[in-house]
């Protein structure tokens, strides 16, 4: 089981996220992005979907249109932990791929 990411250790981790924001209601960080239209988001989940597979750490998202919003909190955890992190950087890498 990985460890929850908590206080300084914390913080310092998330400034190395680009518009990654903690969710104030639970122990988890959001991004919200958007798209030229719904197939350039659904083609995004779709990649997303595959890195998190192969992760085994799966997102929550919302997808209306062009605007897709990303979760991420490991729940053996019951917060925001490393994986959370590594997955982020993977999501925010694909978003900036050409053709977004």
């Amino acid at each position: 089981m990985v460890e929850r990411l908590v206080g300084a250790k914390r913080q310092t981790a998330l400034r190395d996220l680009h518009g990654w924001a903690e969710v104030p209601e639970r122990d988890a960080i959001r991004k919200g992005y958007h798209f030229v239209d719904f197939s350039a988001a659904w083609g995004f989940m779709t990649q997303v979907a595959l890195v998190a597979e192969k992760m085994n750490h799966h997102p929550e998202w919302f997808n209306i249109y062009n605007r897709v919003e990303i979760t991420l909190s490991t729940h053996d955890a019951e917060g925001v932990t490393v994986r959370d992190l590594e997955l982020a950087k993977q999501i925010d890498r694909l978003a900036n791929m050409p053709n977004r």
